[in-house]
């Protein structure tokens, strides 16, 4: 897509001059005829580079170069200017322009430098993109997953991560709700600024109120001095509330005010106290039955699901059980000075089978006792808790009942695949179809072939 160029002059003839053979070049061009109109083309239209003069009646060069280089940093800005006042041009070129040009101008000399200034905004955009997916990755790394489910997430954490929208984190205990919200703030604007977390089930109701707004001296018995609660303490940042289908309805009531007016009043205070902070909730349990039950305000709830994002239970994402096995293993292994090289195939098996009602933690929980418990190279069958081992004796393969035949396949294929311990043309020969049909079908399921042995070893 071809670059579009400001050129900005009191002088009709330079600019539409210049404007000319910029066209001829290729590029698009806006003309301004003074520093004012330029810096209203500005802030209405998408310019990849500013050509201005320096001398011009009402809004100088200069003066718009100061607050281009600070409304729109990056922008490249090439200044024009006459004999004499090369020492204008040396203060624009303090000021933040890419390059200076004398009138009259060699269009050849001013070609060269919009393409050298063009190909160093590219540049910088490029890095750019690169640093923030680089972010991205690290503040999503203790997020383990590779499912198309797990995808949905991670999409739906980069696009909302920017915004100031209120996000509500649904799924069972255990799945990494909070990780979630971890991931969120830290890839928003608001990340240089405190994310404060409430665990609302673990304070009891006679507390909760206080912890979220604080409270002045001689508020209720015990209240020795002005305490800030969690609103306050999260201002220009991030609060997440967890749990927060747990709390009662005069709270809610409370919060829903300060969603609405971004405002509140410390218990037992009259100073109302203005704040910036956005609202990450979570919970793991049905809010929509609880609104019909009485129990949760339905206005509160639409204030707080701007946006969902669900975290899927780890039965839903079995193919993610090698990779996040695999990541535990490393980590407790390392914290325990063991060297482990893997799982044997009935432990595979096992973790497969096992339907993971603790979810992420609970599959925690069991490699790091697996670790423990461990006297060998590798993990076997009775390093594992009993009930998890016991799902490795079955010598079937367990498909849920209810299941389509696109899901049975799927089944099928990816606990074979595990019992030979990802070695894909063993179990493309014991599936009975051709090894590139099962990398076929093992991209369908969003599992990278080439990484699967080292995640199931």
């Amino acid at each position: 897509m071809r670059a579009t160029i400001l050129v900005i002059d009191d002088e009709k003839n330079i600019r539409e001059g210049l404007a000319e053979s910029l066209r001829l070049d290729g590029y698009g061009v806006i003309m301004a005829a003074d520093g004012d109109e330029g810096k209203r083309t500005l802030e209405r239209s998408q310019v990849d580079l500013v050509v201005t003069d320096l001398k011009m009646p009402k809004m100088t060069g200069v003066d718009l170069l100061r607050d281009t280089v600070s409304k729109f940093p990056g922008l490249p800005v090439i200044v024009l200017t006459g004999h004499g006042t090369i020492e204008d041009a040396v203060e624009a070129m303090r000021l933040g322009a890419y390059d200076f040009i004398t009138k009259p101008v060699n269009l050849d000399h001013l070609g060269l430098l919009i393409t050298r200034a063009l190909e160093r905004r590219d540049l910088t955009l490029k890095n750019e993109e690169l640093i923030a997916e680089a972010e991205a990755r690290r503040s999503m790394a203790s997020i383990i997953g590779k499912s198309p489910e797990m995808k949905r997430v991670f999409d739906l954490i980069r696009r909302v991560a920017p915004t100031r929208a209120s996000v509500l984190i649904t799924g069972e205990s255990g799945v990494g709700k909070e990780l979630v919200a971890d991931a969120i703030h830290d890839l928003s604007p608001r990340k240089d600024h405190q994310l404060v977390k409430v665990h609302c089930a673990a304070l009891a109701e006679s507390l909760l109120e206080s912890e979220l707004f604080g409270h002045e001296k001689g508020a209720f018995t015990g209240a020795a001095g002005r305490k800030r609660g969690r609103f306050e303490l999260a201002h220009d940042g991030t609060l997440f509330l967890d749990e927060i289908g747990e709390i009662n309805q005069n709270v809610q009531i409370k919060i829903l005010r300060v969603l609405q007016e971004r405002k509140f009043e410390r218990v037992g205070g009259e100073e109302t106290i203005e704040l910036d902070v956005r609202i990450i909730a979570a919970t793991n349990r049905d809010l929509k039955a609880e609104i019909e039950l009485g129990t949760f305000r339905e206005d509160l709830f639409y204030r707080l699901n701007v946006v969902n994002i669900h975290v899927p239970p780890l039965r839903e994402r079995k193919d993610d059980i090698p990779i996040i096995a695999a990541t535990f293993l490393e980590q407790f292994a390392r914290e325990n000075s063991k060297l482990l090289t893997g799982f044997d195939a009935k432990v595979r098996a096992a973790l497969y089978a096992y339907s993971w009602p603790g979810n992420v933690r609970e599959l925690r929980n069991c490699i790091e006792s697996a670790v423990v418990m461990a006297t060998s190279g590798f993990i076997r069958l009775e390093d594992l808790p009993p009930s998890i081992a016991s799902r490795g004796s079955e010598t079937g393969i367990v498909v849920p009942s209810g299941s389509s035949l696109a899901e049975a396949e799927k089944v099928v294929i990816l606990q074979t695949l595990a019992m030979t311990g990802g070695n894909k043309s063993r179990a493309a020969e014991l599936l009975g179809i051709g090894r590139k049909t099962l990398y076929q079908k093992l991209e369908e399921y969003g599992v990278d072939a080439s990484e699967t042995r080292k995640e199931i070893r």
